[in-house]
């Protein structure tokens, strides 16, 4: 969040845990359930400018808001394909103006609401064409309201207009430069750099916000820098990227 906090979906614990900037456990909240504060399976998560975090509450078909401090404050989905309704949905991220885009991951599409859950468009449908979305997992906003989503099944991003509008894209199915194998999440940074999570193929890409390729990191393993299937990627405003580790079980950070 703007304090430096970082937010972890605890994924299979059913929990969400807040740490400092340094890594410093602070609380923690959540356990397994359905009513209002309680979990079954949480996956996105992201911090507003206001401060409020959103959970993406997955086979509870719903999308959950809490203070910075855990409290519940309302929450909003049903399991379907209407507006307003999820499938699977794994994404979740909040642009400078408190809408909240929410990654409908097995309805093909990214639905954006208002910071109160109220439905206010979508785009996306299912298929491989310009705009079209093949199980995305995540998405990011940049300074501009533009919205970048990792199309995770067709191994590109695309980028859209803050109005939905298909922009551009780029990436294909390998392991060279530029390529991905299951890019899981993308991440903005206050210059506008693109960050993906090239989940299979354990690495950290590195983008300007037109697609053109700049730098990476990681490999498979376990040691410090090394990865085994990362699936979430924030930055926080000093430009650290803090990467989901997901099956080594840890949060590692990197400077800008």
């Amino acid at each position: 969040d703007n304090s430096g906090r970082v937010f972890v979906t605890d994924t299979d614990n059913n929990r969400i845990q807040r740490f400092g900037a340094d890594g410093a456990y602070q609380s923690k909240w959540g356990s397994f359930g359905a009513t209002a504060g309680l979990f079954d399976y949480p996956y996105g998560v992201c911090a507003s400018v206001s401060g409020k975090v959103y959970v993406v509450d997955v086979n509870n078909h719903r999308v959950q808001r809490f203070d910075s401090e855990g409290t519940f404050e309302l929450e909003w989905g049903v399991e379907g394909t209407g507006n307003g309704a999820f499938n699977m949905h794994y994404g979740i991220t909040a642009d400078a103006a408190g809408f909240v885009y929410v990654v409908d991951t097995y309805n093909h599409r990214v639905q954006k609401f208002t910071a109160d859950g109220a439905y206010s468009s979508q785009f996306g449908s299912y298929g491989t064409n310009n705009g079209q979305l093949n199980y995305p997992f995540g998405a990011a906003v940049d300074t501009a309201g533009n919205i970048y989503v990792a199309d995770t099944y067709n191994h590109r991003i695309q980028k859209f207009g803050p109005a939905g509008n298909y922009i551009n894209q780029w990436g294909v199915f390998g392991t060279s430069e530029g390529r991905f194998r299951y890019p899981y999440d993308v991440a903005v940074d206050a210059n506008d750099n693109i960050y993906v999570a090239d989940s299979d193929n354990h690495r950290i890409q590195k983008f300007t916000s037109t697609g053109t390729y700049l730098c990476q990191w990681g490999k498979n393993g376990t040691g410090p820098g090394e990865f085994n299937f990362p699936y979430g990627l924030a930055v926080d405003p000093g430009g650290n990227v803090y990467v989901a580790d997901s099956e080594n079980h840890r949060v590692q950070k990197f400077g800008p």
